[in-house]
């Protein structure tokens, strides 16, 4: 083994960079990121963390209310609680951090409203928060004298033994081992299941199929979300977004005619929750045979949505769209995950010493659908509770030997075949997107349930291209797995 630590965690999104950040200093962490620190899920998110920082015209009662109607009341109502009562003391956190959050001339923090919110409650930095939260967690946590950063390497097998977990990782093309006490999984999203996402390239569902295969609960993984209004670029697999927040702002949908039409399908029109919007476009683009739709924010001046929205405005000017005079062609994608790997209130998975946070982790905050802009709250929140539990284990019940490794499989072995991960992809974009296919749930897990035994009976070189093929196929199969069963979505 090459070091022991009191904690691992894979990820450095901002469940992962956060989770660092609360852990005391005689406490030993490894945080380990896939590619280069700043690439995650986290990054990307555009329109801000909601959070209820006025209880003079908001209210947390308002917060959880609005919260459990986009997630049609199958939501944890302890954890909505819990994210709702304790996020805002984890926001104002972040910003002493030095997280730019927009500000009034007051200097209170400016609020946006987004589709499901009954009040404005989202604070943003421009449409980059998830960039700017990101970037000023990874300043905080490589001042830390007890975190060590370890990116460019790929985390391929974790083994659980008495007191601990021993994680096998490549990196420069070596192998190592590193031992912990405990692991927290902040892993993100599983967008590179489908053939068109926002995700970036690393969320291949790595963190919940390590803990598939270590055991572990996984809950409700079915609940995948479709944001609908992604950049519909012609050939891009990973779609940029064009933010709930542009909606918020009183941007409308067209369909290809230029009529406006979401009111034909929802009484909120345009800023009805994710899934309400993604299905109005899909019923429409059946009804007028056509996937061009558009988002048009034209009405506003120009200095406005440059000065709001300058992220997407140079996006879509790169693609030859000038969005403060031209409408923005949009369609609905893969975006969120809802389900993942079953966590408590303190991110603790069902494998004692195992937690989980972020996307990869089913808290229950977002029941069957999530409300804009909950998702960075709940990774701050339940990244921090992981933290302050795991250091209260330590303390109560100190370190003990973690127990004897495991052998480790050699690296070396035949070269995978091409085209395992673009069959899943167009297997799960056929079968279950925005209106999913039940008649074609079993011929499709039967399907992708080969391709995972392929790449688990041979001796496959051992590299990211395997480790991501391998996540990809158990993600997706236990996702057929739970529609073809019929358990409640």
């Amino acid at each position: 083994m090459d070091k022991k630590y009191d904690v691992i965690i894979v990820g450095t999104g901002a469940a992962g960079l956060y989770a660092a950040l609360n852990f005391p200093e005689d406490i030993n962490v490894l945080i380990v990121s896939k590619r280069d620190l700043p690439l995650s899920n986290s990054s990307l998110a555009q329109g801000g963390v909601a959070c209820v920082l006025d209880t003079v015209h908001d209210s947390y009662k308002l917060h959880i209310t609005d919260t459990l109607i986009a997630g049609k009341y199958k939501n944890n109502l302890s954890a909505v609680e819990k994210l709702v009562s304790e996020g805002p003391s984890d926001v104002l956190r972040i910003k002493e951090l030095g997280v730019d959050f927009d500000l009034n001339p007051d200097g209170t923090m400016c609020k946006t409203l987004e589709a499901g919110h009954s009040r404005h409650r989202i604070v943003h930095h421009k449409d980059s928060t998830g960039k700017a939260i990101v970037d000023k967690h990874i300043e905080a946590v490589s001042a830390l004298p007890n975190v060590t950063i370890c990116d460019n390497a790929l985390v391929y097998s974790i083994h659980k033994v008495l007191n601990g977990f021993y994680i096998d990782i490549l990196k420069d093309g070596k192998s190592y081992c590193y031992g912990c006490s405990y692991c927290l999984l902040a892993t993100g999203g599983i967008g590179r299941i489908y053939k068109y996402t926002t995700n970036s390239a690393i969320s291949t569902g790595d963190g919940i199929a390590f803990a598939y295969m270590l055991g572990a609960k996984i809950s409700h993984i079915s609940r995948v979300q479709f944001h609908p209004t992604a950049f519909a670029a012609e050939k891009d697999r990973e779609r940029f977004l064009i933010s709930e927040a542009v909606r918020g702002e009183g941007a409308v949908l067209l369909n290809c005619n230029g009529k406006r039409f979401a009111f034909d399908y929802d009484s909120r029109g345009e800023l009805a929750p994710r899934d309400v919007v993604s299905d109005a476009i899909i019923r429409e683009s059946i009804k007028t045979k056509s996937e061009k739709f558009y988002l048009d924010i034209t009405d506003k001046s120009a200095d406005f949505i440059k000065e709001r929205f300058p992220m997407i405005y140079e996006r879509c000017l790169k693609e030859g769209v000038d969005i403060t005079k031209d409408r923005i062609p949009v369609f609905p994608c893969q975006h969120y995950l809802m389900g993942g790997i079953n966590v408590d209130l303190d991110a603790r998975t069902s494998i004692d010493g195992l937690y989980a946070a972020g996307e990869c982790a089913h808290t229950g905050v977002h029941g069957a659908n999530r409300l804009a802009s909950n998702s960075l709250l709940e990774a701050l929140v339940f990244s921090r509770s992981a933290a302050t539990d795991i250091t209260n284990r330590i303390r109560n019940h100190g370190r003990k030997p973690l127990g004897t490794e495991p052998a480790h499989k050699p690296i070396e072995g035949k070269p995978m075949p091409h085209g395992f991960r673009s069959k899943i992809r167009e297997i799960m974009q056929d079968t279950y997107f925005v209106i999913p296919k039940p008649e074609k749930y079993q011929e499709s897990y039967n399907k992708v349930e080969k391709i995972l035994n392929e790449l688990l009976n041979n001796d496959y070189e051992i590299n990211s291209d395997l480790v991501e093929a391998k996540s990809i196929a158990i993600t997706a199969s236990i996702i057929l797995d739970e529609v073809r069963e019929g358990i409640n979505l």
